[in-house]
């Protein structure tokens, strides 16, 4: 009965229907998400195994799971995912912060010499402001703005960097890439949107159904933010800035082509991510 059933009962109930619906880690799925019904730590539901779960608890529970089942990723249900250690919320007009995009971080963190100097930095295509956020983060005495197309996702970023403790060091603005802009950065960052518009189709539904396509579809050959992006490099960047660039598959030499037709450097072969996949280009203003 609904009254009596506890956490570890719940837990396993939702892992099996998980599991009979085709998700891939059923039991991670349904542990976060009663944790997140719950309102407590996942780690806590293995304390609190035995305590039998509220009915309204219950109820929003099995819901999680049933959107689950139906394709709707854990972080979107939950509305956070974690980034670099930081907590982030999300919202409707921004990307799931994905482990790939942490590369862009450490390429950028590489690439500046001193990790106490006053660098500004610049976030195109900010989303949930995760890649300003963990830059902010090491980077102590750094100030930072980030820019997005939407509203909605500037909101968002503006949040998680309150959050975080951030929002003395940095501002979140609306606009289209840098061109408000009048430079002077130390870096620029951006994971720009690079799926091509015939492939948006073959995303996967988890991908393709929850995520903003402004955030995703980038032109027919998938380089238009990137045209953008790399033409403002020149003026954006301060002499001896640095750029890093996150790629999609396959697009290294492209981008690098268009790095190098604006007139700067690129700094070797891009970072590659946990999987190999060529992901973080780095790029130089002499």
């Amino acid at each position: 009965m609904a009254d009596t059933l506890t956490i570890g009962a719940l837990r396993r109930q939702m892992a099996a229907a998980l599991a009979a619906a085709g998700v891939e880690t059923p039991d991670l799925d349904a542990r976060l998400l009663l944790a997140h019904a719950l309102g407590y730590a996942p780690g806590d539901l293995l304390l609190r195994a035995d305590a039998v779960v509220p009915p309204e608890a219950a109820t929003m529970a099995r819901a999680f799971a049933g959107r689950r089942a139906g394709g709707e990723p854990v972080a979107r249900i939950r509305c956070r995912r974690e980034f670099w250690s930081l907590d982030l919320h999300l919202s409707p007009d921004t990307l799931v912060p994905r482990p790939d995009t942490e590369t862009v971080v450490e390429a950028a963190l590489s690439a500046l010499p001193d990790r106490d100097a006053p660098y500004t930095i610049l976030d195109l295509g900010t989303g949930t402001g995760a890649i300003l956020a963990a830059l902010l983060v090491e980077l102590a005495n750094a100030t930072g703005i980030g820019v997005d197309r939407a509203e909605g996702a500037a909101a968002t970023a503006r949040d998680n960097l309150a959050r975080n403790g951030l929002a003395g060091r940095s501002l979140v603005v609306v606009g289209d890439w840098g061109a408000a802009l009048a430079g002077g950065f130390d870096l620029v960052v951006s994971n720009p949107p690079y799926i091509t518009t015939s492939a948006m189709t073959e995303l996967p539904a988890e991908v393709r159904l929850h995520d903003p396509h402004l955030a995703l579809e980038a032109g027919a050959d998938g380089l238009l933010a990137y045209r953008a992006i790399t033409a403002d490099l020149p003026r954006l960047l301060r002499p001896g800035g640095v750029a890093v660039l996150e790629l999609g598959a396959g697009q290294e030499p492209e981008v690098a082509a268009l790095v190098a037709a604006a007139g700067l450097a690129v700094a070797g072969p891009a970072r590659r991510d946990l999987s190999g996949v060529p992901r973080a280009l780095v790029a130089c203003r002499a």
